[in-house]
């Protein structure tokens, strides 16, 4: 039988590091330029070719590198996994796979800047896929060198917000504003919106953006930023390969 086919994208070496971890007979790869891992995945009698490819931040950055990747691969699901900022319910090692994901840069600047909705969204089927995971616990088993530090994580499904400023204050006019115009958003980041367009024009692929939780935005703090990366990477990239054993 044929092995079916994953793409994941990252934004950060942590993230990536997270990811690869899950592989097995990786090899490099490259496609005009872009440097590639693949690898192998077999859980539940699912066998899966994984792409992997750590693609810095940014939401065109995203959207350019997941429309070459899905040119090159041709995946059946293409899924970006990494880590956010929470803005409500969620805390530190929280996984939130996003049903939808607002551009909340998206509008028109006046004497007020007035926010136009531009929104994306996560396949159907993914989504219903990762509410199904979230409500066992078997994808906790996933998790390389688990952590208690922060307790038993959560799995959230709701709106994230994405745009290219890094929120760190709830003082902030950024975090104000998202509040404000995108209440329901549980998380923010800077690629998931730029994914979801790329994946939307190739709507032959099943895409879902999985985010661990990394801080809080209105408790952020700098001091242990890379261990609390570790561990939602860590997180997020569990809860992925769960789904994957279970499509």
């Amino acid at each position: 039988m044929k092995n079916r086919k994953a793409l994941i994208l990252t934004a950060l070496r942590v993230e990536y590091l997270a990811v690869r971890a899950h592989l097995e007979v990786v090899e490099e790869v490259t496609n005009k330029g872009t440097v590639y891992e693949k690898g192998h995945f077999t859980s539940n009698d699912k066998f899966w070719d994984i792409l992997l490819v750590e693609i810095g931040a940014g939401n065109n950055t995203a959207a350019f590198e997941a429309e070459r990747a899905i040119e090159y691969f041709q995946p059946e699901v293409a899924l970006f996994v990494g880590v956010a900022g929470a803005i409500k319910d969620a805390r530190v090692g929280d996984v939130v796979a996003a049903t939808k994901i607002y551009g909340y840069a998206s509008g028109k600047s006046e004497k007020e800047f007035l926010p136009r909705p531009d929104v994306g969204n996560s396949s159907y089927t993914m989504v219903q896929r990762a509410r199904a995971v979230g409500r066992k616990s078997v994808w906790l088993s996933r998790i390389k060198e688990p952590s208690d530090q922060f307790g038993k994580p959560k799995v959230f499904t709701g709106a994230i917000a994405a745009g290219e400023q890094v929120v760190a204050s709830t003082e902030s006019e950024t975090y104000k504003f998202i509040r404000s115009n995108y209440g329901d958003s549980l998380a923010v980041e800077m690629e998931g919106r730029g994914f979801l367009v790329a994946t939307h024009a190739n709507p032959e692929v099943e895409s879902l953006v999985i985010r661990g939780i990394s801080d809080l935005v209105h408790n952020k703090s700098d001091s242990d930023d890379d261990t609390r990366q570790e561990i939602a990477s860590k997180h997020a990239t569990a809860f992925a390969f769960e789904i994957l054993a279970n499509l």
